[in-house]
């Protein structure tokens, strides 16, 4: 089956809903050190007219009526079984520049990098790729993402500081099968059985 690339961001939080298993690795070149590591990426759609939303649109000042809807985002440690900490999550609301959707600004509560609300722009190429802008009160962000299959997603980034490159980061990450799926998968496979298609 041929993958289908996301075109508009809503379409893009559709596509990346539920729970990822990230692995990146952080080049920072002002002490030429290399950092990897392993974490849970949780991400879940919302609606236009989910608070949430709506909150974040009247904190910044923008209406509403103009987003399309949003998602939350969530990380935590690969081994961590707990709820995931507010600490370390962000909610992303679309305000897309046109219908088409192609192009538009992500209003969050929190930026990667600073932990202030931010303004990102976005856009996406013909071949799928997002890039998300971010300017920070000190530092600018970029961001790429995109989908080689419907389960498998790259993610590499730069953040600038005022004297140049900081750091870059890349980060593959891989759709977890839920605890449902996962039964569904094995209800299956035991009514392929052999014991099964003989009854």
């Amino acid at each position: 089956m041929k993958l289908k690339l996301p075109m508009t961001m809503m379409d893009f939080f559709i596509k990346s809903e539920g729970i990822w298993f990230s692995q990146r690795t952080v080049h920072h070149f002002d002490y030429a050190e290399n950092e990897s590591g392993k974490s849970n990426l949780i991400v879940k759609v919302l609606t236009k007219d989910d608070p949430k939303v709506v909150e974040i649109c009247e904190e910044q000042k923008v209406n509403p009526g103009l987003a399309t809807g949003g998602a939350s985002f969530n990380w935590q440690d690969n081994l961590n079984h707990e709820e995931p900490s507010p600490n370390y999550a962000a909610i992303l609301v679309d305000v897309p520049n046109s219908e088409i959707g192609r192009t538009g600004k992500i209003f969050r509560n929190r930026g990667y990098v600073e932990g202030i609300p931010v303004v990102d722009r976005y856009h996406f190429a013909n071949d799928g790729v997002l890039t998300i802008d971010t300017e920070y009160e000190i530092n600018q962000g970029q961001e790429r993402c995109w989908f080689l299959t419907d389960d498998f997603r790259v993610r590499v980034s730069t953040v600038r500081m005022m004297n140049g490159v900081n750091l870059m980061a890349y980060c593959s990450e891989r759709r977890c099968i839920t605890r449902k799926q996962l039964e569904e998968i094995v209800q299956k496979n035991a009514a392929r059985s052999p014991e099964n298609m003989a009854l």
